[in-house]
């Protein structure tokens, strides 16, 4: 067995834009042999202009070692699940070698190599089929991927019927207890709930110290990458922009989205538009001004400039504001629909609405707003990480408090000794 699991040698994926297809059989047999074939690709890029490329990843070069587990981060759109469906054998590069040594076991989409209507008992044996394990096998780990999964009671029920947090226990349980040598897990365990992601990170953890397996996990959430992950990679629209220390690349990657662009520019933004937020400024109460210079115990006013276009809805707005801390956790959500208050549909143009925020609990260091509105299920506008705060100084139990001490928490109780 060679001392290294995973290797990408200059890996790069290029998809066309357009069709999917060329339009003649033989044409896309020959674009298909034309990828086989390393020295006709090359002449085959050479005559396609580089503007009908989208290059997902350029060059990207790496080596895990057996038993590590290795943390994937970047930006929507960076090349993550690109990258993992390379490591899984999904799809192949269009330039470059990867070396994997030992079976794998990947987890990229809720529900992947399940059938909805076989029930949860029949895709265990079919999805454990899929993954490579022999018949003896799943049988000899069933009843410990149903008792993982937590879904015993449904496990005569078809899939179909299951939530997408019931697909997530049971495609985690089957692909975590295959005795594979490499574990690839996307972000898809996001959609399962906080106990379970919860078993999930210490069964991945286990999995590597305990068995000596390598794990590659993709997510957003910092702190569990920290918690998990060795080392981490840091890919930046489709380029490695770094390799080494988790600490160390979750950092830079922090430090490179420190700027924020004003979100009227944002064009990565989700909904269908029909009321957007235009503008956001926040106001320190006391002073009735416009201030960027937060503290914790501050009365905060956020102003919301919004516009509304073909806006006939019926139902209430929903405005809620998502407030994150530096690894993107989310602290707290401020939210009509949690206070009960009523927002009603208002005529086309621009409006404003105004958040108050009584004594700022937050502590020392760095936050963001995720900024999200909908009406009756429909989303109109989801901006991540809208705008970031910087908590300065600390002023909640008054001037001669001490501030909360590093590693204590993220926010303050409004208590005192009697």
């Amino acid at each position: 067995m060679s001392e290294f699991s995973i290797k990408a040698n200059n890996i790069s994926k290029a998809y066309r834009k357009g069709a999917i297809g060329s339009g003649t059989l033989s044409r896309d047999i020959e674009q298909r042999l034309s990828f086989i074939f390393k020295e006709k690709l090359e002449k085959e890029v050479i005559k396609i202009e580089q503007n009908q490329l989208n290059w997902s990843l350029k060059d990207v070069n790496f080596e895990i070692q057996e038993g590590e587990t290795v943390g994937i981060i970047g930006k929507n759109g960076a090349g993550k699940s690109t990258l993992l469906k390379i490591l899984s054998k999904v799809t192949t590069p269009t330039k470059g070698i990867m070396e994997g040594y030992g079976r794998v076991a990947s987890l990229l989409e809720v529900g992947t190599g399940f059938h909805p209507e076989l029930s949860g008992r029949e895709n265990i044996f079919l999805n454990g089929s899929i993954l490579g394990m022999k018949k003896k096998e799943i049988q000899q780990n069933f009843d410990e991927i149903v008792d993982f999964s937590g879904v015993e009671s449904y496990l005569d029920t078809p899939v179909k019927r299951y939530s997408s947090g019931m697909y997530v226990r049971l495609a985690f349980a089957v692909a975590a207890h295959l005795q594979s040598e490499i574990l690839i897990i996307d972000e898809v365990l996001a959609v399962g709930d906080a106990e379970f992601q919860k078993k999930c990170l210490n069964k991945m953890g286990a999995i590597s110290k305990n068995q000596g397996r390598t794990v590659v996990f993709v997510s957003h959430n910092m702190q569990s990458i920290q918690t998990l992950c060795s080392k981490t990679i840091f890919l930046e629209q489709g380029e490695l922009a770094g390799f080494g220390k988790t600490s160390d690349m979750i950092q830079n990657y922090l430090n490179r989205n420190l700027v924020f662009k004003h979100v009227s520019e944002r064009i990565d933004r989700k909904g269908d538009g029909r009321v957007k937020v235009v503008d956001l400024v926040f106001i320190d109460a006391k002073s009735n001004k416009i201030t960027n210079n937060f503290y914790a115990g501050m009365n905060l006013i956020i102003d919301l400039k919004l516009s509304s276009y073909q806006f006939n809805l019926k139902s209430n707005l929903e405005i809620s504001l998502g407030i994150n801390d530096q690894f993107g956790t989310r602290l707290t959500l401020i939210s009509n629909k949690v206070s009960g208050q009523t927002i009603s549909p208002l005529e086309d143009g621009v409006w404003t609405q105004k958040i108050a925020i009584y004594n700022l609990p937050f502590a020392m260091g760095n936050y963001s707003i995720t900024l999200f509105i909908a009406s009756g299920g429909v989303i109109h506008d989801w901006i991540t990480e809208a705008m970031p705060i910087s908590i300065e100084s600390d002023r909640f139990f008054g001037e001669l408090a001490q501030t909360l001490p590093n590693g204590q928490g993220s926010f303050y109780l409004n208590f005192t000794y009697l």
